[in-house]
């Protein structure tokens, strides 16, 4: 029996396997959250699945998304990164990931951690919404604009609210399968 997934990834094995193991489901250990926030912030601009693809290529690049030694790069890391093939060689977007560590750490000192943080925009559980089509989906919302707004304040950067919105899927803060999905009923 073929299973109904959501029509954004229908086709491709690795949007399929990502859909279903990873999109949607709640995250609340900060070390996956920095590295969604990562991946969402060069996907600004791009499609999903380009970023998908060098995935790996941008684990190796940044440390396995170590934020604590992404904070601490200096430039001839940075212009390491901006000479790799394997990933995106945006210079506004390295940069940003290096002050983003910075921020991201500082958000962990007076909260605890990040997940605190990012999770209190939603009451510290998901959102479940009822699509009966991806099409329909929000590109951004309330709660999206608030916590784009706040990132910024903090000097998070390539953080607005489209990218937040896309983040809050991912991450499982917002339940965007649609309702015919198979999906829909397990995160």
């Amino acid at each position: 029996m073929t299973k109904h997934r959501c029509g954004w990834c229908v086709g491709d094995d690795l949007y399929e396997a990502y859909h279903d193991q990873e999109w949607g489901v709640p995250v609340y250990d900060d070390e996956t959250l920095f590295e969604f926030l990562i991946l969402e912030t060069f996907q600004a601009g791009l499609s999903w699945i380009t970023i998908l693809r060098k995935r790996e290529n941008f684990r190796k690049a940044f440390d396995n998304f170590d934020y604590q030694k992404i904070a601490s790069y200096q430039q001839p890391k940075i212009d390491s990164l901006l000479q790799d093939a394997g990933i995106i060689r945006n210079k506004l977007k390295i940069n940003a990931t290096v002050s983003n560590a910075q921020a991201f750490m500082k958000i962990q000192e007076e909260f605890g951690s990040f997940s605190k943080y990012i999770w209190g925009f939603v009451d510290h559980k998901p959102i479940k919404n009822n699509l009966k089509n991806h099409k329909n989906a929000p590109a951004t919302t309330a709660i999206s604009d608030a916590l784009s707004k706040d990132l910024k304040k903090r000097g998070f950067k390539f953080v607005g609210s489209t990218v937040v919105y896309a983040h809050m899927q991912a991450t499982g803060m917002v339940n965007d399968h649609e309702v015919t999905c198979f999906r829909y009923d397990e995160v």
